[in-house]
């Protein structure tokens, strides 16, 4: 049996909804299941292939945790990854990771688990339910904790903007992104995050560009982050007077994120690449829109007809 499961790149926070609200990019991870190829081989290919070699495989984690919980053993296989999210640069390589793995287990051990059921699983194994739940289910969607299934805020409808992304060379940990966070915030902080988050929400349900505009803005990390990288300021502030709607860092970082009108797109690739280059940040900047497709199986087995 062979079979292929990708899932999308996504960015996470929008700027307030801090481990709530994320949405899937159209840039994707690929990883084909072959249970008649070599026993445990796991081959990596892709623009960022060559950076996974040596280190532990995600969706094989996320395959073993989920045979694990069913007391099911999973067949022999061999694995590929076909890798073309960049790897620790806050476009949520390793959500997608985790969401084709627990697909694949999912059809590989015939358990019929609806999307719910594999959200919640992803969800516990990430720790937050952003990129995670863009990725399975496309478009922008948010988490909210006791909800068992990620709340669809755009699924593919006109909205009027696509997304522009600069990415560096340099690239971030999760981990320290999270550890340059203070234990405590000021009420004045907290409360402003309250509305712009709430205003975020309800500007990506119902397209209201202003609202967007006006709600992609954090105090509850994007301040404390602009410290470990500090081309995120400029790059915003470039952004946004080229047009953008809103500019954000893309999850933990160090990639930057735009919503922009389509006709504003040059214009802010061009300013984000000109604020780049006086930053000294190396990078590329790209127009990746936004997907409504989250992660999809496809079996590849090639029937012979008699």
């Amino acid at each position: 049996m062979q079979f292929s499961v990708k899932a999308p790149a996504s960015s996470a926070n929008l700027g307030p909804g801090f481990d709530a609200i994320g949405i899937a990019l159209d840039l994707w991870n690929t990883v084909t299941i072959d249970t008649d190829g070599p026993a445990g081989e796991v081959t990596n290919s892709g623009s960022e292939g060559a950076l996974l070699e040596g280190r532990e495989n995600l969706t094989i984690k996320a395959m073993k945790t989920l045979a694990r919980e069913f007391g099911k053993p999973l067949p022999d296989f061999a694995l590929h990854a076909e890798t073309e999210i960049p790897i620790a640069r806050g476009l949520g390589s390793s959500a997608a990771a985790l969401v084709a793995g627990l697909v694949a287990a999912n059809h590989l051990l015939d358990l019929n688990l609806s999307q719910e059921e594999i959200f919640a699983r992803v969800w516990r194994i990430e720790g937050h339910g952003d990129n995670v739940g863009a990725a399975l289910y496309g478009g922008a969607i948010l988490a909210v904790p006791g909800v068992p299934y990620a709340t669809r805020l755009w699924a593919g409808e006109d909205r009027g903007y696509t997304s522009v992304v600069f990415i560096p060379e340099e690239t971030g940990a999760t981990w320290a992104a999270r550890a340059a966070l203070p234990t405590e915030l000021p009420h004045a902080d907290a409360a402003f995050n309250v509305a712009t988050a709430s205003g975020l929400a309800v500007g990506l349900l119902t397209g209201d560009a202003t609202l967007i505009g006006a709600s992609m803005n954090d105090k509850l990390h994007e301040p404390y982050r602009a410290r470990l990288f500090t081309h995120l300021t400029a790059l915003k502030a470039a952004a946004k007077e080229a047009g953008a709607i809103g500019a954000c860092l893309s999850g933990a970082g160090p990639t930057v994120l735009a919503l922009v009108a389509p006709e504003r797109v040059d214009a802010v690739l061009a300013a984000m690449e000109s604020a780049a280059a006086t930053c000294g940040t190396s990078g590329r900047a790209l127009h990746l829109p936004p997907t409504a497709q989250g992660a999809t199986l496809a079996v590849t087995d090639l029937v012979t007809a008699e």
